[in-house]
């Protein structure tokens, strides 16, 4: 949840209020460690001219330090954040234990719905082209988009502007990179100028290449070879009138030779075939905030998503492809009326998800739509106290493969706290609801899934209460939370395809973090603990696939030590807690305990930003290991011989070059 840290954009003549400055500061660091470097903690700056609802943030600077090729790397420093499935393709994002299909997640505002294969992930994204993420944990604000059950995950790409130089009217950024471990290497182009005055523009190619990693016992792992083409285009406006239009457009590309489920091990029942993915998205962002009016400041984003999955399952059933296309949009405004900051707005989303084999690709079909309406308001009662209240109300309609249509809506309510008690603590309190009803399910089971003619919409409520501490350079918050999801949908395992309300989904936990700056050193620690179940049972991706996992308790250690202004350099540490005996529907497991250092270092040879050189050494100690958030091991049971997940890269030796023309 993340009401409490959010902070209405201010107005120039208004001063910045103590509260607002103790969250602003803690923003940079949150939930984890250190985000970024010594400049990240500008509170005054981030405060003033934009509004957050992010409880973490994954900075440029951290995803450029550790050469971060995917996703799993993108939020290695997030202790409430776990990435399995070791290859791009197959990787799945869990927040709090909770499978990121229960997530609103948008790029650049663009919603990315549906699941085209269970045993692949959903997202891809392209880490070079990122200018920050941010993370809101569990049901949170009215704003956090329709089915944010489980929160909300927002990648937000780089413009022109954050390229190019004071003065300057055009550049060129070239990047070359090399990977050890899969003798791979990446390479990429950047071009960026502006057209005139008002309109700037980019764009980007990115290809990488990598064959088969090799895990910590240095075994070569079959299937985990990728081939991945990325372009990228963006247009900035800034029009008359205090107006901003942008449109951007990005094909990305990712082909290799997999498993037939590419989150497994190979196995006598689960052999090498060619699997390629593609994602196409449009967006198109509008905004319009007149300095003079403080009773707007509108935004529209309009988007199109197209995500597609080919496998060719030889000597079998051939080649099948699995589509999902979405298509909406979000229309708000935010208003202030003296202490009150009100947004308000309007989205809709349609689905469709198609699949099918050679001879008729969209053979089956399903298709849904939302539409919702959303008021948040956040009210500075003293210059203290922040109280922020929201509701909205999302109308579900979906059709599904078999003729059946459903239609579920209802209203989801939030309310949340932020008291500076004393100079430098606040604490917070929340509360917050989310729905999410019937919705388009897996290309690869439409063909055979059904609906539960009784099928319900899901429920989710939130609770946290918590701190944020500051003092001077020295940062401590903390947080208890409780989530709960009711009715959750899933299709259980061993028997017909229907997907079914199978019960209610507990998340439970706490977060402690601390971070400490002083000249060119940063240091930070954090714990994240999480149980999550579904009817008392652990949940575990191989049992609950597309609902959540079971993660052991997560430190992230980080320090890192500015030289001078040409070299810096650092470390940070992973440690996940083991879990035994961990009770499953199939039988019990272990997940095995693992700590995963990385190292890097950052040098300008050239005194500034035209030639950098990064050393970035991934897994230091080669261990060998499972994540937590991958398929776990349960070879151990008779009869399941084979269903294990990919074990983690070993150490990896990556030097990266960049040259800015």
């Amino acid at each position: 949840m993340s009401t409490q840290k959010t902070l209405t954009k201010a107005r120039p003549d208004v001063r910045c209020k103590p509260l607002c400055l103790a969250i602003a500061a803690l923003m940079a660091s949150p939930l984890a460690l250190a985000q970024s470097e010594a400049e990240s903690l500008k509170p005054i700056e981030v405060t003033a001219d934009r509004t957050s609802d992010s409880d973490a943030v994954v900075t440029e600077e951290r995803i450029e330090r550790y050469q971060a090729s995917d996703l799993e790397d993108v939020f290695a420093g997030q202790p409430e954040v776990a990435v399995g499935g070791s290859v791009g393709i197959a990787q799945k994002v869990y927040v709090r234990g909770i499978e990121d299909p229960l997530l609103n997640v948008t790029i650049d505002g663009a919603t990315q719905a549906g699941a085209l294969f269970h045993h692949t992930g959903r997202l891809a994204v392209e880490p070079e082209l990122l200018k920050r993420v941010e993370v809101e944990a569990g049901a949170g604000r009215a704003t956090s988009g329709a089915g944010a059950l489980g929160g909300a995950i927002r990648f937000v790409t780089k413009d022109p502007e954050d390229l190019l130089r004071p003065g300057e009217q055009v550049g060129a950024l070239v990047k070359l990179g090399s990977f050890s471990n899969t003798d791979g290497y990446r390479a990429s182009t950047t071009l960026f100028g502006r057209l005139n005055d008002r309109w700037s523009t980019l764009v980007s190619v990115n290809q990488s290449d990598h064959e088969r990693f090799e895990d910590g016992d240095g075994n070569e792992i079959p299937g985990t070879d990728a081939r991945q083409q990325l372009g990228f285009a963006k247009v900035v406006g800034q029009l008359p009138g205090d107006q901003t239009l942008k449109l951007s457009h990005e094909v990305r590309t990712d082909e290799g030779e997999r498993p037939q489920r590419p989150q497994w091990q190979i196995s006598g029942f689960n052999p090498l075939y060619d699997l390629d993915g593609r994602r196409d998205t449009t967006t198109v962002n509008y905004g319009f905030a007149p300095a003079a009016n403080p009773l707007v400041d509108l935004g529209l984003t309009v988007y199109y998503t197209e995500s597609e999955l080919e496998q060719n399952v030889v000597n079998r059933w051939g080649r099948y492809f699995g589509f999902t296309r979405s298509i909406g949009g979000d229309l708000r405004n935010s208003s202030e009326l003296g202490s009150h900051t009100l947004t308000y707005g309007v989205d809709y989303r349609e689905d469709r998800v198609n699949a099918g084999g050679a001879a008729d690709r969209r053979a089956e079909e399903e298709s849904g739509t939302v539409t919702g309406v959303y008021l948040q308001d956040d009210y500075w009662v003293t210059d203290h106290l922040l109280l922020s209240a929201g509701v909205r109300y999302d109308d579900y309609q979906l059709d599904d493969n078999n003729d059946q249509s459903f239609s579920e809506n209802d209203v989801s309510p939030n309310a949340n706290v932020a008291w500076e008690v004393i100079d430098g603590l606040t604490l917070k309190a929340g509360y917050a609801e989310a729905f999410r009803g019937p919705s388009t399910h897996d290309t690869f089971k439409i063909d055979r899934a059904q609906n539960d003619p009784d099928l319900k919409g899901e429920k989710a409520t939130n609770r946290e209460v918590g701190f944020d501490y500051i003092y001077r350079n020295f940062t401590l918050s903390g947080e208890v939370y409780r989530s709960e999801i009711q009715d959750a949908i899933a299709d259980p395992l061993f028997g017909p395809v229907i997907y079914q309300n199978i019960g209610d989904l507990e998340s439970d936990g706490y977060r402690i973090g601390t971070t400490y700056h002083w000249q060119g050193l940063q240091a930070g620690l954090s714990l994240h603990s999480n149980e999550a179940e579904v009817n008392g049972e652990p949940l575990t991706v191989y049992v609950h696939n597309l609902l959540g996992n079971s993660i052991g308790d997560t430190w992230v250690a980080d320090l890192s030590y500015r030289w001078d202004r040409n070299l810096e350099f650092g470390w940070q540490g992973r440690f996940v807690q083991g879990i035994d005996d961990l009770e499953t529907s199939v039988g019990t497991i272990d997940k095995p305990g693992y700590g995963v250092h990385d190292l890097f270092v950052h040098w300008l040879p050239t005194g500034n930003e035209d030639l950098r050189l990064t050393l970035t050494v991934k897994n230091v100690g080669d261990k060998q290991y499972i994540d937590h958030a991958s398929n776990a091991d349960y070879e151990s049971i008779p009869g399941y011989e084979g269903v294990i997940g990919l074990p983690e890269p070993g150490r990896d030796i990556r030097l990266g070059l960049a040259l800015r023309l």
